[in-house]
């Protein structure tokens, strides 16, 4: 038998970008969450070294822009890098907010100055690392995944896989979804749906990628 369920928004994916939105959403907003297998299980939780961030005053936007369109080869949409990269320092602020832990500097005993342990990698001509020892993601999907559990508007739903969009009248209204320890295939219902699916790493033949990365 196919179930039906309503919410406000259908957010299909649960790493940081999923996880990210369904908490910034007002808490009157009806969210569905979907994960394809237990949470914490993809690329986010595994993702290693750290993220880049304009954090030190000795650092500039403008010079992190062009670090990236650099490393890039020409395949960088311009605008697309400068809206990273001048919104990084924002996006680090409430990942802290939310509880993730990243390394301070040796001589610093808390978060008040947000004196960060920084440090560089390749592409980078400052340092803009920001870290949790070599498990960030970890980190960051673990909070991330708490605080949705914590927020009574999110409903989380694991082992569940889209099969289709829904589309009606040209707008997205909704994706079947199949819940693979039932078999069934559900229909979930929104008006606004977001696709934060990630990629497919896991179709290369020798790789560190998880494996509900690969389809």
């Amino acid at each position: 038998m196919t179930c039906s369920h309503q919410h406000d928004v259908l957010v299909i994916g649960s790493g940081a970008a999923g996880l990210s939105l369904a908490l910034r959403l007002p808490g009157n907003c009806r969210v569905a969450l979907l994960s394809k297998a237990d949470l914490n299980q993809g690329s986010t939780y595994w993702a290693q070294g750290g993220m880049a961030a304009v954090l030190h005053n000795s650092d500039t936007i403008d010079s992190h822009v062009a670090d990236t369109l650099a490393a890039g080869a020409g395949l960088c949409r311009h605008e697309a890098v400068e809206f990273t990269v001048r919104n990084s320092r924002r996006c680090v602020e409430w990942l802290v907010e939310q509880g993730v832990d990243f390394d301070l500097r040796e001589d610093a005993t808390n978060h008040q100055g947000r004196e960060f342990h920084l440090t560089m990698e390749g592409g980078h001509s400052h340092r803009r690392i920001i870290h949790a020892a070599d498990r960030t993601g970890r980190a960051i999907s673990e909070v991330l995944t708490d605080r949705a559990i914590e927020a009574s508007n999110i409903e989380i739903y694991t082992h569940r896989m889209a099969v289709d969009l829904v589309i009606s009248q040209g707008r997205c209204q909704g994706a079947y979804i199949l819940d693979q320890q039932s078999g069934h295939v559900d229909l979930f219902q929104a008006p606004t749906v977001v696709l934060a699916t990630g990629g497919a790493s896991k179709v290369y033949l020798y790789t560190s990628n998880p494996d509900g990365a690969r389809w």
